[in-house]
C-alpha cells in the first residue's frame, strides 16, 4: 500500500469512526460524512488518473456532485431541527413529538 492509498483510506476510517463514535450534535455528524465523501472522492479521482482510462472520469465528478446535494440536504436539515428544537443536539431530537 502506497502511502497517498494509507492516507485516504486512514482518512476515510477517520470520518468513520468519528460518525459512529462521537454522535452528540448533528453538526459533527454531518461533518464527519462530509469527510467520507471526500476522501471517497479523491480516491476515486486518483485511481480514475491511474488507470489512464476516460470511462471512470465521469465517476468523480457524480460523486461530487450527490456530495453537494447531500451537504446542503444536511444543511437544511440542520437549519429547521435548530429552529423547531432550538439545539443540534441529538439527544434532543424525538420523532414521536411531531
Amino acid at each position: 500500500m502506497t502511502p497517498v492509498h494509507f492516507a485516504f483510506s486512514s482518512a476515510f476510517m477517520l470520518s468513520l469512526s468519528g460518525l459512529a463514535f462521537y454522535r452528540t450534535h448533528l453538526l459533527s455528524a454531518f461533518l464527519c460524512l462530509e469527510g467520507m465523501m471526500l476522501s471517497l472522492f479523491i480516491a476515486i479521482s486518483l485511481w480514475a488518473l491511474q488507470l489512464d482510462t476516460t470511462g471512470f472520469l465521469t465517476s468523480p465528478v457524480l460523486l461530487l456532485a450527490f456530495s453537494a446535494c447531500e451537504a446542503s440536504a444536511g444543511l437544511a436539515l440542520l437549519v429547521a431541527t435548530a429552529r423547531t428544537h432550538g439545539t443540534d443536539r441529538l439527544q434532543n431530537l424525538n420523532l414521536f413529538q411531531c
